[in-house]
């Protein structure tokens, strides 16, 4: 059972008289337990690609499905409810709410699930190492702090899929490498899929598979192939 599934799926926008194909036909699989990088220069359609296995956004033609399951052509709020239940997203920006401390990020998880696991918050505060930061607010953290604090937050309802945006744009490269380490062994420890978005190609031996979009189009390469380039 693939964990996200594209059926010939397209993306375009009118602009103008004009039709941008954002993303053109596209099949593709992602299993559990595989760590999956797209690579790709900007405007290249892998924002697109993103939304759209993250429920975002709808397609053009075709369909996206989570576990077997038909995501895209469902409404909304059924859209949005699996995607809170399967999906753990990792943006670029981390996106902490600035006024809660980095213990009442994942609290906030909580208001929205109804439902408090203590023990499961410890065990990712250890594992990702900041069990020390969680009475400290986001502006008191590093950058890399802040990517762990953000995967904490993602990972902290169990999704089955993990969709991070540029992960490690704005970090060094050893915080870099510890962020892309974090995520293969989740992906690896824990049975689930992950597809990374990244413009850094020197992370791409972490990952299982790597696939370069251009124009938007989306093809598979050999880890040789990219150290090749």
């Amino acid at each position: 059972m693939s964990a996200i599934e594209f059926k010939q799926v397209t993306k375009s926008f009118k602009d103008g008289d004009s039709t941008i194909e954002a993303l053109k036909e596209t099949n593709f699989s992602v299993e559990k337990g595989e760590f999956v990088a797209i690579i790709g220069p900007s405007g290249s359609g892998k924002s697109t690609f993103l939304t759209l296995a993250g429920g975002l956004q709808s397609p053009s033609s075709g369909e996206v499905l989570i576990n077997d399951e038909p995501f895209s052509d469902k409404k909304e709020k059924e859209r949005a409810k699996l995607r809170f239940k399967e999906i753990g997203f990792i943006l670029q920006a981390s996106n902490l709410v600035p006024f809660l401390t980095v213990q009442k990020q994942l609290k906030l998880v909580d208001k929205v699930s109804k439902k408090a696991n203590t023990k499961v918050a410890e065990n990712l505060f250890e594992q990702l190492g900041i069990e020390k930061l969680q009475t400290k607010y986001p502006e008191e953290l590093s950058g890399g702090e802040r990517q762990r604090v953000a995967i904490a937050r993602a990972l902290y309802h169990d999704p089955t899929i993990i969709l991070a945006d540029e992960p490690t744009a704005s970090l060094d490269s050893e915080k870099a490498y510890e962020v892309v380490e974090i995520l293969a062994k989740e992906t690896k420890d824990k049975n689930k899929a992950t597809i990374m978005v990244t413009h850094d190609t020197r992370l791409v031996d972490y990952c299982d598979r790597i696939l370069v979009m251009k124009d938007g189009k989306l093809t598979e390469q050999s880890k040789d192939e990219i150290n090749a380039e």
